[in-house]
């Protein structure tokens, strides 16, 4: 397969796939449930503090490479491809199923892909942009020929529930795409950032050592100091790369940020010169799925038809670590 790559100079999405777990929980269900715990908060607050109304949490025993698995089963159909006809697998997550083997491995195993790499990405909410970029750098090395990538995340199991600030905004899901190598348009131009003096505004400060939890295993967020940050980098990444492709905001037919916070997505736009009416949203109805919220999102485009062959999309992240990222394709 990988000789083939060498032919070409691109790489171009050939399919999308997403799943949602069927538990879905709207913030009037989530009130009821804190209220019960004590806390109080309203599907007003939430609302207008990140435009989320609704996500969807996994049943237990559902893990992400089961999810990644059902996404990448989606956007292998999508391209008409066969397991026999991949040969990277990457997945972005930060809440795989075990220390190790990689989710990646995992999704292998469940979709019969015989050889090739696999592994995952930690880039936390940034983690599709990542593996995506490192996905097209590979095939256009000729070192892969066709891949998935794959956002998958139970957030839900990392979520502190008395923590009403931060267990209101998070679900989970999986999304994926195959990307191929190509003679046809595909990814123009990508940027990846990060920087670890940031690293304390959003962590999961825990880890496992003698066989015990070692730390606090549930998520920690300075939200303003997160919304800060992520309104300036995300026009700085988004500008930087229009730069690189020789283009310009005009050129941008849709806008598919993380789906973190409405405001911070309105934002972006606005600093990109685009109307509301050109943002791929999700959040409302998924809340943020971290890594799996720009495949989600594509995916939701693509099948209803809002995103078509030959518009050009604009993807950007920003997450722990602190990362971000932005890609350009012409899809």
């Amino acid at each position: 397969m990988t000789s083939n790559a060498s032919r070409f100079s691109l790489s171009r999405i050939a399919g999308t796939g997403s799943v949602l777990p069927p538990r879905r929980l709207t913030n009037a269900d989530l009130v009821q449930q804190l209220a019960e715990r004590g806390l109080e908060t309203s599907d007003e607050w939430i609302v207008e503090r990140t435009g989320i109304k609704a996500r969807h949490f996994a049943d237990p025993g559902v893990n992400s490479s089961d999810l990644a698995a059902q996404a990448a089963r989606q956007a292998m159909e999508a391209a008409g491809v066969q397991p026999a006809q991949i040969d990277l697998v990457i997945v972005a997550t930060s809440t795989p199923d075990m220390v190790f083997p990689s989710v990646a491995c995992m999704v292998q195993r469940k979709l019969g892909i015989p050889g090739g790499a696999a592994f995952d990405v930690q880039a936390v909410c940034s983690g599709f942009v990542y593996g995506l970029t490192i996905a097209d750098a590979m095939i256009r090395c000729g070192s892969a020929s066709r891949a998935l990538v794959i956002g998958a995340e139970v957030f839900s199991r990392i979520l502190d529930f008395n923590d009403r600030t931060t267990c209101v905004l998070f679900g989970d899901g999986a999304g994926a795409v195959v990307l191929e190598a190509s003679d046809k348009p595909g990814i123009v131009a990508s940027e990846l950032h990060a920087d670890g003096r940031y690293a304390d505004i959003l962590c999961t400060p825990g880890t496992v050592s003698g066989g015990q939890v070692i730390g606090d295993p549930v998520l920690k967020m300075d939200g303003q100091a997160v919304f800060k940050l992520a309104v300036s980098v995300l026009a700085e990444v988004a500008h930087s790369v229009l730069a690189k492709a020789g283009r310009t905001e005009a050129d941008i037919d849709w806008l598919i940020p993380h789906q973190a916070n409405i405001r911070i997505m309105q934002s972006t736009a606005r600093k990109l010169k685009l109307p509301a009416d050109k943002v791929i949203v999700t959040v409302d109805q998924q809340g943020n799925t971290s890594a799996a919220s720009i495949p989600l999102a594509l995916d939701a485009g693509v099948r209803d038809g809002r995103i078509k062959r030959g518009d050009t999309l604009m993807l950007e992240g920003v997450g722990g670590g602190f990362t971000w990222g932005a890609v350009l394709l012409d899809f």
